[in-house]
């Protein structure tokens, strides 16, 4: 039941959103028990991010939401990836590119709780 969403400053192409939702789906697998098979992608394009007091042409935020928890060496792991996949996809220097993880204890999905 993971979820990740990325604020980005560009715009994508559909190519491009296929091209980075699948390498995400691959990234998850990193987290023991996570799957793209359960996977939701989430994009929020053209949005204005300022970093450090200035308007950013490349940027990005993205948050990572899984059920459960996780070993910090993991979410290293998949920081760095992350970070070069927006990196080759589309050009955003990686010190532009904040990656939060949020825990969720209480997931629902199909009427019920997990």
């Amino acid at each position: 039941m993971p979820y990740i969403n990325s604020t980005l400053s560009v715009k994508l192409t559909d190519e491009k959103r296929e091209a980075i939702k699948a390498r995400l789906g691959e990234i998850i697998a990193e987290i023991p028990g996570k799957s793209e098979q359960w996977l939701m992608v989430g994009f929020k394009e053209e949005h204005c991010l300022y970093f450090r007091g200035e308007k950013k042409d490349k940027a990005a935020f993205v948050e990572v939401k899984i059920f459960g928890t996780a070993d910090r060496k993991y979410k290293e792991s998949i920081t760095a990836k992350i970070c070069d996949l927006l990196e080759e996809e589309l050009s955003i220097p990686k010190d532009n590119i904040y990656i939060i993880f949020d825990e969720v204890k209480d997931w629902g999905w199909n009427g019920s709780m997990f």
